[in-house]
């Protein structure tokens, strides 16, 4: 019996490289989303002909605002590739192994580097703050604001990112408990 016990326990131990799967998959997906972002980039840049000084007014409201539409999906797409490499690489120390060239690297030790559950949540909590807040800058600016209960809820909107701002700034602070 003990036998099968140790058998078992040795299948699930190695069950664990299914998470690879997982890593892959988001690393690939990473890369496909910074070549997305990259490519919207140079989209944009190549428009930026269009927007000469003999433009009327108008139009060139229009191009200005759909150019900084573009700058903010881009920064959205480089967002959602960094937090798919933040989930690969994670995944992968937790359940893998420990990646030696991050901890020797004195940039990988700051961001690549994931210790627990919660500290791979945490991070990835961050960036996807950060892609809400591009979202809503980006429905922000498309919005014709036409009355002040409008603008109101757009302040309101600000109050609120603040805030979340503030409090994940505050939980950084907060010592972590370790139990022993």
């Amino acid at each position: 019996m003990k036998k099968l016990g140790l058998l078992f326990e040795t299948l699930l131990w190695e069950s664990r490289f299914i998470v690879i799967a997982a890593v892959v998959v988001s690393l690939v997906s990473s890369l496909a989303m910074f070549y997305v972002a990259s490519v919207d980039a140079v989209y944009m840049i190549s428009h930026l002909n269009e927007y000469t000084p003999g433009l009327d007014a108008v139009a060139r409201s229009q191009l200005r605002s759909e150019t900084v539409t573009h700058v903010v999906e881009t920064v959205d797409g480089y967002l959602l590739a960094t937090f798919l490499l933040i989930f690969a690489f994670g995944l992968y120390e937790l359940f893998i192994s420990r990646i030696e060239r991050a901890e020797e690297s004195e940039t990988g030790s700051g961001v690549l580097i994931i210790d627990s559950l919660d500290e791979l949540k945490a991070r990835l909590a961050k960036v996807v703050l950060m892609i809400l807040v591009v979202k809503f800058f980006e429905h922000a600016i498309g919005i014709a604001y036409q009355s002040p209960l409008e603008l109101v809820q757009l302040g309101g909107g600000i109050a609120l990112i603040g805030l979340a701002l503030y409090f994940t700034h505050a939980s950084e602070s907060i010592p972590n408990k370790k139990t022993n």
